[in-house]
C-alpha cells in the first residue's frame, strides 16, 4: 500500500465512521403529541389528520393498504420504520422507487449501512474516495458495487424468461433469507410475509447494472437471458386492485410509484370492470411544489378529476417525510387498530397451482 492510498483509506475511513440509525417506532408513543399536533395549525394539523385516515385504513376491514415510497427516507433512517409495518400487517403491498428497495433496502440486507455526512468536503473528493452523497448521507461505492453483482448473480440463477420486478424482487427475498446479515430488510420481511413489492423503473438502481450484466454476457455466449416485463407490473398490481375493493394510500414522496399505483384504477376500467372503486382513501407527504406541474407535486385533490382518488378521505401534508412518517406511524403502531385486520398476502396469488 502506497501513502497516498493509506491517507485515502484514512480519509475514507473518517467520512464513513458514523452510520445513521434507523428510528424505532415501537419504542416511542407519539399519540400524546400527534394529538396536540391535531388542535393546532398548518402542516402539524395536516400530519394529524393524515394520521387519522391511516388509522381509518387500518380500522377499515376490506381496507388493502399500500405504501408507496419514493425518495431517500430508507436511507435517512426510515428503514425500520417500513419493516415495523410490514412486520405488523400495517401495509399490503409496496410500490417503490428502485433505490428505496435496492440501493438502501437489499444494500442494508447484505450487511452494509449509511453513514452521517457529518462533514462534506468538495464532491469530487468524495468521488475520488468513492463515497456516494445523498444530501447529508454518505454511501460506500464499493459496498454499493457489491449490490451490482449480487443482483447479477442472482439473476444468473434464473430461468431464462420474463419477470415482473415482484418476482425478481421475491428473488431477491429468498436471497436474503439464505445469505442475508439483516433481520430488518423490508426485501427479506416482505418476501416471508407474502407482501408484493413493486417496482415500476427497477433498473434506474444499482439493478440496473447487474441486469445489463447479465444480459450483455449472456448475450456475448449466445445464450438466453431473464429480461424484465414492465406490462406485467402494471397487469399484476392492478389484478390487486380489482381483487381488492377497497384501497388506501399511504404515500411517501411522489414521482413513478405515486402515479403507477394510482392509474390501476384507470386501467382496471380499461379491461371492463367498470365497478372498481377509487383509491378509497390517500396520504401523501411531500416537499414538491405544486406549482411546477409535476406527478410528485400534484395534489390529490387533482388526482380526483383522473378517477383515481376519492376526494372525501385524502390529505396532502407538505413536510419532509423523515420529520413526520416516526410520528404518523409510532401514533398508528400504538393504537393497535392493526391488531385485528385480516392477513391478505397478496404475493402468494400469484404462485402457481
Amino acid at each position: 500500500m502506497t501513502e497516498d492510498t493509506r491517507i485515502d483509506a484514512q480519509r475514507k475511513a473518517e467520512l464513513l465512521s458514523t452510520t445513521v440509525e434507523h428510528i424505532d417506532i415501537t419504542s416511542f408513543d407519539a399519540r400524546p403529541i400527534v394529538d396536540a399536533m391535531k388542535k393546532m395549525s398548518f402542516t402539524s394539523r395536516d400530519l394529524g389528520r393524515a394520521t387519522d385516515i391511516y388509522n381509518q385504513m387500518l380500522a377499515d376491514k376490506d381496507c388493502t393498504i399500500f405504501l408507496v415510497i419514493a425518495g431517500s427516507t430508507s436511507a435517512g433512517g426510515c428503514m425500520d420504520l417500513y419493516a415495523e409495518l410490514l412486520r405488523n400487517n400495517m401495509i399490503d403491498g409496496i410500490v417503490a422507487t428502485g433505490a428505496t428497495i435496492v440501493d438502501m433496502d437489499f444494500f442494508e440486507g447484505l450487511g452494509h449501512k449509511h453513514y452521517q455526512a457529518l462533514e462534506v468536503p468538495h464532491d469530487d473528493v468524495l468521488r475520488s474516495l468513492m463515497i456516494d452523497r445523498i444530501y447529508d448521507t454518505y454511501i460506500d461505492e464499493e459496498e454499493l458495487q457489491h449490490v451490482d453483482h449480487t443482483i447479477f448473480e442472482i439473476a444468473e440463477t434464473l430461468e431464462p424468461r420474463p419477470y415482473s420486478s415482484r418476482e425478481f424482487i421475491r428473488e431477491m427475498g429468498k436471497y436474503l433469507v439464505e445469505h442475508g446479515k439483516k433481520e430488518n430488510s423490508l426485501v427479506k420481511l416482505a418476501y416471508e410475509h407474502d407482501v408484493p413489492i413493486f417496482c415500476p423503473a427497477f433498473v434506474d438502481s444499482s439493478a440496473g447494472f447487474g441486469l445489463v450484466k447479465h444480459q450483455v454476457d449472456a448475450a456475448k455466449a449466445g445464450k438466453p437471458y431473464m429480461v424484465l416485463d414492465a406490462i406485467a407490473d402494471f397487469r399484476e398490481l392492478t389484478e390487486i386492485k380489482i381483487k381488492a375493493g377497497t384501497t388506501g394510500l399511504l404515500m411517501i414522496g411522489g414521482g413513478v410509484p405515486k402515479n403507477f399505483i394510482q392509474d390501476t384504477v384507470v386501467c382496471a376500467e380499461i379491461l371492463g370492470h367498470d365497478d372498481v372503486q377509487v383509491h378509497k382513501y390517500a396520504v401523501q407527504i411531500t416537499v414538491a411544489d405544486v406549482r411546477d406541474g409535476a406527478c410528485s407535486s400534484s395534489t390529490l385533490q387533482e388526482a380526483a378529476s383522473w378517477g383515481k382518488v376519492n376526494t372525501g378521505i385524502e390529505q396532502m401534508v407538505f413536510a419532509e417525510a423523515g420529520s413526520v412518517m416516526p410520528l404518523l406511524a409510532s401514533d398508528a403502531y400504538h393504537r393497535g387498530l392493526w391488531k385485528d385486520r385480516p392477513v391478505r398476502k397478496w404475493g402468494a396469488s400469484f404462485d402457481k397451482a
